[in-house]
């Protein structure tokens, strides 16, 4: 079954920067801006996946209060014909619709719908997403590559510990996967999970005793571009191989990839549907339960031992394991793929598994931004 976000989930608060010269994606607070009992929605409309939070403020934290998660497979083709079909559009408009009767039935009045890879690469993606607002009455804005890394690095600082000192935060997304080297050496112990709150003004230095960003990288990969790319491979053990290695080359340019890295004081932060299924296999979860996953710490070599289990049960084997679940079968040895390429390059004693990302930060944004958190904005 594909991992839902169960109510009362939360993170920790964020606000994000507008970049220069960009037209503001939250609306701006009104003079009395929102009580704690406003209810803020954020929508994530990847490649493969249409996902949304409905949620309030509860301290310093969020309550989900309704969510929404469909595969809706946006990207299908989008790698051979540069173009979103007509059907995987039409897919997409019908999750939207039931997304869109969410809001409205909640009375949602701050909200931001975002879309990623797929329309990103799309060039039929403005009349895209001219269809979406005449057909739901919704407006999704495309947002850049940088900005998708920050989210899932911000999201991410409540899972990051106080004796790390290199941090490596992953995002496998269905159309592409960020990469961020973040350098905690300079900070202060118990402020390094909140220097990475600070981040939410972007990748730039930050001034001394903060986060570092050494290094940040998007790869037009995700696990529907990467297996794409090697459909016509029949072998599995052999379209394994070809996909995890040919992700690895295009990490050349990211200025890490060439770094020794030794294990003590590094720790890898893992946000994806990828990772939380790899971490379910390795509990053996027939069903998914996000207390047990989020925040576990694998090491390599237990992330190393699910991936060859899942190449022993092949693509029959794993189409029925409920531990992978249905709507994640098909997608999962491309997955599997860019983490054994990254375990390959770091190996790590500490991979921290994430349950949470781009919805969340999308979340705090606005909840800072509305200064509804018990702690405030971050400065």
């Amino acid at each position: 079954m594909t991992p839902e976000r169960p109510q009362g989930a939360d993170a920790i608060p964020q606000r994000m920067a507008v970049p220069e010269g960009a037209l503001p994606a939250v609306e701006p607070s009104a003079s009395h801006p929102p009580g704690a009992g406003a209810l803020y929605a954020a929508l994530d409309l990847g490649t493969n996946s249409c996902r949304m939070l409905i949620a309030q403020p509860r301290g310093s934290q969020f309550q989900v209060v309704d969510s929404f998660s469909k595969t809706v497979q946006l990207g299908v083709g989008l790698e051979a014909s540069g173009r979103l079909s007509r059907a995987s559009m039409g897919r997409t408009v019908q999750a939207l619709r039931i997304c869109q009767k969410k809001i409205e039935k909640h009375g949602v009045k701050r909200m931001r719908l975002v879309a990623t890879e797929a329309c990103r690469r799309a060039r039929n993606a403005k009349d895209f997403i001219r269809q979406v607002r005449r057909e739901t009455g919704l407006s999704l804005e495309i947002i850049a590559p940088e900005e998708e890394a920050r989210l899932a690095v911000i999201s991410c600082a409540p899972l990051v510990s106080p004796r790390t000192e290199q941090l490596l935060v992953v995002d496998i997304g269905g159309g592409s996967t960020e990469l961020v080297w973040i350098d905690l050496s300079g900070v202060p112990p118990e402020e390094r999970a909140r220097s990475i709150m600070r981040l939410h003004r972007g990748f730039q230095p930050q001034g001394e005793h903060a986060a570092r960003v050494v290094d940040w990288i998007s790869v037009p990969l995700g696990v529907a571009t990467l297996k794409d790319q090697f459909g016509d491979v029949e072998d599995d053990a052999a379209r394994f191989a070809l996909m995890s290695w040919f992700f690895e080359e295009n990490l050349a340019s990211f200025s890490p990839y060439n770094a020794q890295q030794a294990r003590d004081g590094f720790q890898i932060i893992g946000t994806s549907g990828t990772v939380t299924t790899v971490a379910a296999s390795y509990l053996n979860l027939r069903r998914y339960d996000r207390t047990k996953v989020d925040g576990l710490q694998m090491t390599s070599d237990q992330i190393d031992l699910v991936i060859r289990e899942y190449l022993q049960l092949g693509p029959e084997g794993r189409r029925t394991d409920p531990r992978i679940g249905r709507d994640r079968h098909a997608l999962i040895m491309s997955g599997a793929a860019i983490l054994q390429a990254l375990m390959r390059i770091w190996p790590t004693d500490r991979l921290s598994v994430a349950d949470r990302g781009l919805r969340e930060g999308l979340l705090y944004a606005q909840m800072s931004a509305d200064g509804v958190l018990e702690d405030g904005p971050y400065a």
